[in-house]
């Protein structure tokens, strides 16, 4: 009986040190058409596996990045959707955009499949009741907040207001994907006719000032930051910059850093979007920092397509050299996107950091994808997904030690069954080093063939196209990518009828 009363009594403390022990409070910062070249951070490696600096990177200054990157790892295979709603619903739910049928950019006004683009696509997005990440936080007792572009529906619908979506807190977050303007004393775009449909909205208290919005959404973060801990709760922050999207408004607070650069104005101003950004990064960690709360705060910090740079053609080694494309296509240069985890201030004896470990200043040469952090931050917040919500990813925990992970599948499912835009109606299939694109209406572009065949081991810029010469490897992955899109059910182009679906072909 004695015994009994001990181990009860053990149990009691335990469950109430638990009690007292918070929950990690979680960040998601996620840049707008910021590609893995756009940074003065080295992702690439070279074939020791050593950081390797490329031209871009001497261009672009992003220090608080670097910073970031120091007390963390970051990803330099991490793949995203090639345009931004699909991966930004992905984030949302886990799923590919195969799954959530959200396989291109929302139009806030008007279906956009495109000529030929599938009829039943998820044009409507994300809508009340859906399963979602802040949802699901919400429920274990986060503040839910959301500061800057949402881009998860359509205007006239639900998924236009992210405070349907799950957040207890909504700022800046509307149907539009782009910003009227980044001017303050433009209203953010109110003050334009022209541009006043999207226009951003709930900072009229900025208006008419020098405020730029990378600045006034900063503000913004930090203000609702302050309220979470304040209430002693922990907070879930998703701060999703409309920055570095077009309009290529310069800011003028770092235009001085590039009018010497060589480069056209657009690229200059671009430039000045990324700093500008890497500022806000900056001022977060600061302000984590003075509230005290930064070891108990886990950074995920990201881009949602493939670099945007005004700097060269989608299909051409130029916005993203050395890789080949940009934000759009079929190519590395368009899907692969920056990816940083780090604890906000590193302490190996906290709590939250023994649960999930990060190695510190180190690259993950592993491929991973955006809908993993869904599991991620569900295991590590003790969240359980619903049984009835299939999700694609898987979790991130031991490549974030930087150690590789075995029992991962390095695979990657990118399907745009849409047109116009970058590229046209097109899917791609990565398996370990290997990649295959699928043309369903082949063009002069996409060098007049249904298929496209790189080895990314031996061709990183995807340079030669082996489709011609290996047709057993063509074959084999032309298999997996119909056997993943039929698993995830995913949506195709049609005739031009409107009416049959086109579905990838064996060679």
């Amino acid at each position: 009986m004695q015994n009994l009363l001990l181990a009860l009594l053990l149990c009691a403390a335990c469950a109430s040190t638990h009690a007292a022990q918070p929950q990690p409070n979680l960040v998601i910062m996620l840049v707008d058409d910021m590609g893995i070249m756009d940074t003065s951070v080295p992702f690439l490696t070279d074939e020791a596996g050593k950081p390797k600096r490329y031209p871009l990177n001497d261009y672009y200054r992003t220090p608080n990045m670097e910073r970031l990157a120091a007390r963390g790892i970051r990803f330099n295979n991490f793949c995203a959707m090639s345009v931004c709603s699909p991966t930004r619903i992905s984030v949302m739910t886990g799923q590919n955009a195969a799954r959530h049928r959200t396989t291109n950019w929302i139009n806030p006004d008007r279906d956009n499949a495109g000529p030929q683009g599938p009829p039943d696509w998820n044009w409507h997005g994300l809508k009340s009741g859906d399963v979602t990440l802040p949802g699901l936080l919400r429920q274990v007792g986060y503040r839910t907040i959301h500061v800057g572009k949402g881009h998860f529906g359509p205007r006239a619908f639900g998924g236009a207001n992210p405070a349907n979506l799950g957040f207890d807190v909504n700022v800046a977050g509307a149907s539009i994907g782009a910003p009227g303007s980044y001017y303050g004393m433009e209203n953010y775009g109110a003050k334009n006719p022209k541009r006043a449909q999207a226009a951003v909205p709930g900072l009229e208290k900025y208006h008419g000032t020098d405020t730029f919005l990378s600045e006034a959404l900063t503000l913004e973060a930090n203000a609702r930051v302050d309220e979470a801990v304040n209430a002693g709760k922990p907070f879930y922050l998703y701060f999703a910059h409309y920055a570095v999207h077009a309009p290529f408004n310069s800011d003028p607070r770092f235009a001085d850093h590039y009018k010497t650069s060589g480069k056209p104005a657009p690229a200059q101003a671009f430039a000045t979007l990324i700093e500008g950004m890497d500022k806000s990064l900056g001022d977060v960690l600061d302000h984590l920092d003075k509230l005290g709360v930064a070891e108990n705060t886990l950074i995920f910090f990201l881009g949602d397509n493939g670099s945007d740079a005004p700097l060269g053609d989608q299909h051409a080694v130029a916005c993203a050299a050395p890789l080949r494309g940009k934000k759009g296509s079929h190519y590395e240069g368009g899907m692969r996107v920056p990816f940083i985890a780090a604890w906000a201030k590193p302490n190996p004896s906290n709590p939250h950091q023994k649960r999930l470990p990060i190695a510190i200043n180190a690259i993950q040469p592993q491929q991973a994808a955006i809908y993993d952090m869904f599991p991620t931050l569900l295991a590590l917040t003790g969240k359980s997904n619903p049984a009835n919500h299939v999700i694609d990813g898987s979790r991130l925990d031991r490549l974030l030690t930087g150690k590789p992970d075995p029992s991962r599948k390095e695979r990657f499912l990118m399907h745009y069954p849409h047109s116009p835009h970058r590229t046209d109606y097109f899917t791609v299939w990565r398996d370990g080093d290997w990649k295959v694109i699928y043309h369903y209406f082949p063009t002069a572009v996409s060098e007049n063939s249904h298929y496209q065949l790189y080895n990314l081991k031996s061709d990183p810029f995807e340079q030669k196209n082996l489709a011609p010469t290996q047709p057993a490897q063509l074959k084999r992955m032309m298999q997996g990518l119909i056997a993943q899109m039929t698993e995830q059910h995913a949506v195709y182009p049609v005739e031009k009828d409107g009416r049959t679906r086109v579905k990838p072909q064996l060679p």
